[in-house]
């Protein structure tokens, strides 16, 4: 009998994929972070730009926090309901995203291609041990229809959770039906996407209440990477998670907390400049954060 492991080893949808972050890691952005843009198309652009980077440098969670008191609920809510319909698998998004206003655009998002993301759409196409997010479209006596992403749903074996939305592992196929089972995140080996989270809360709420063991601010004035880079690696493989935070298009982080009375060096672990000597004068959201992540993966690659 196969294990767990070897299960997922055999799926091709599994071969080429990158593993999961240990520890995970999470980036928290700001409400207003589309707020200098002003038309929807080019505010739910900029956010298909921040989502790409998050799965391309494998973000676990992002969290999207208050950082003008409150003032930005709708917009906060704008970014959290595009982000998690981008994270969501295509053929999923119809049943759990209602139409509204905030998604009118939501077409010209890119692909995130990540493995949680299939493209076969056929029962041909499966293989045992292939893991899908599913979601239950029917309860009752016989067992319960998942609908996997192919032309019919497939029947749950096991347990059944509470959660509509779940991750299953195809177990069998016979006589054209696919019989699943639910699995933990934690069982998938493969990076499986970002989950958001949206806490309408202050940066420092977010920090204090995340039990994180290593928090990393990124700013312009903060130290330059390369002279924290051995240290700071060190540390974040030993943390349990990890957090790197980002300010605002119109403020950076020091001026986000000063508002609370708090300084950067209060709430994180390192303050870092990630973009050194860089040739404007400002760096926008979406390109400090796919400019950091990418040099945190470098640093913890090598």
């Amino acid at each position: 009998m196969l294990s767990g492991w070897e299960i997922f080893s055999e799926s091709r949808s599994m071969e080429s994929s990158a593993p999961r972050r240990k520890p995970p890691l999470t980036v928290a952005i700001p409400a207003s972070v589309v707020a200098d843009t002003p038309h929807l198309r080019e505010k739910t652009s900029k956010l298909g730009l921040i989502g790409r980077a998050l799965a391309i440098f494998r973000v676990d969670y992002v969290v999207i926090y208050q950082d003008e008191g409150g003032r930005r609920e709708g917009e906060l809510r704008f970014v959290e309901r595009v982000l998690a319909y981008m994270a969501t698998p295509q053929y999923l998004r119809r049943a759990l995203f209602q139409l509204s206003p905030e998604l009118r655009y939501a077409g010209i998002l890119p692909p995130l291609r990540t493995p949680h993301h299939p493209v076969k759409k056929s029962v041909r196409d499966l293989r045992v041990g292939e893991v899908r997010q599913g979601l239950v479209v029917k309860r009752g006596k016989t067992l319960p229809q998942v609908d996997i992403g192919v032309e019919k749903p497939a029947l749950l074996e096991g347990v059944l959770p509470s959660e509509r939305l779940l991750n299953v592992q195809v177990t069998r196929l016979e006589g054209g039906d696919v019989y699943v089972k639910p699995v933990a995140l934690e069982e998938i080996p493969s990076y499986w996407g970002f989950q958001v989270e949206c806490v309408n809360r202050p940066l420092d709420e977010v920090v204090k209440r995340g039990n994180y063991g290593l928090t990393v601010a990124t700013s312009k004035f903060g130290t330059p990477l390369e002279r924290v880079a051995e240290s700071l690696v060190e540390e974040w493989r030993r943390a349990g998670k990890v957090l790197v935070a980002f300010g605002s298009p119109t403020e950076g982080l020091r001026e986000i907390l000063a508002r609370r009375r708090l300084r950067v060096e209060d709430l994180f672990d390192y303050t870092v400049n990630t973009v050194g000597k860089q040739g404007t004068e400002t760096v926008r959201v979406e390109e400090a954060l796919t400019a950091s992540l990418a040099v945190f993966n470098f640093l913890l690659e090598r």
